[in-house]
């Protein structure tokens, strides 16, 4: 059986997508299922995670120091089942990317697993405090929950 790929995406990939990451790969067999992150900006290419995003890791029993910034590239839209985006904006600039509907449906809104339809987004938490990171993680596991679920009944 081939591995599910699945991509996490925000803007910088220092914040949101390395816990939605870190939060899918604690939930998932990693012989069956593969996850990463990536950004659409190439602002923190090769980076460690924001800080506050490993201290929240942390706390919550994660290690997420392992993963490094880069940039959505096409290639991603064709190699990952599904991409899960943490806002409108990362999805109109991975849309933007993507040359086939094919490509365009594999990507969608991360809350649309907890608020289907709503297109609600994932706050960037990069300019707040500490609590940000927290509240970030807590709408991310519950995603990540809905996804494994959606995962092991096959609708994934």
């Amino acid at each position: 059986m081939e591995k599910k790929r699945i991509l996490m995406v925000c803007l910088g990939n220092i914040c949101r997508s390395p816990l939605a990451e870190g939060l899918l790969k604690s939930k998932v067999n990693p012989e069956e299922i593969y996850v990463d992150s990536a950004g659409t900006g190439n602002y923190h290419v090769g980076d460690l995670p924001d800080r506050r995003s490993i201290a929240t890791a942390k706390q919550h029993h994660l290690d997420i120091t392992d993963q490094r910034g880069r940039q959505l590239s096409t290639e991603d839209l064709n190699s990952f089942d599904h991409i899960f985006v943490m806002d409108n904006s990362n999805y109109r600039d991975s849309i933007a990317l993507a040359k086939t509907e094919d490509q365009k449906e594999k990507i969608k809104l991360i809350l649309n697993e907890i608020f289907p339809g709503e297109n609600v987004d994932v706050p960037d938490p990069y300019f707040g405090g500490d609590q940000g990171f927290e509240n970030v993680y807590q709408m991310l596991d519950e995603a990540t929950t809905n996804i494994v679920e959606k995962l092991n009944n096959g609708t994934y």
